[in-house]
């Protein structure tokens, strides 16, 4: 669920311009990614958590959101962006 701090600094250090950038859209992007690959790992076993369910669509809407905004200022960096993170291109 929560993303450790090594695996933030991690992240962090791979999609921002340096080690200090976690409010570069890119960066947060990643970390949302990371959130909600374990809340979709939380949900196959839970499957009746609707709380936790609310909290996943909430985060699948920002992380979309924060895409189709870096998608209008450079779409070749959301190409890459998507492609490293696995995440399918449904961004209008």
């Amino acid at each position: 669920m929560a993303v450790s701090k090594e695996r933030k600094a991690e992240l962090i250090k791979q999609y921002g311009k340096n080690e200090h950038d976690s409010g570069s859209a890119e960066v947060q992007v990643a970390l949302l990614t990371e959130r909600i690959k374990g809340l979709t790992a939380h949900m196959k076993t839970h499957q009746k958590d609707y709380h936790t369910r609310r909290g996943l669509l909430m985060l699948v809407g920002k992380r979309r959101r924060l895409l189709g905004y870096i998608k209008n200022k450079d779409v070749e960096n959301y190409r890459s962006l998507i492609k490293n993170l696995g995440i399918r291109d449904n961004v209008q």
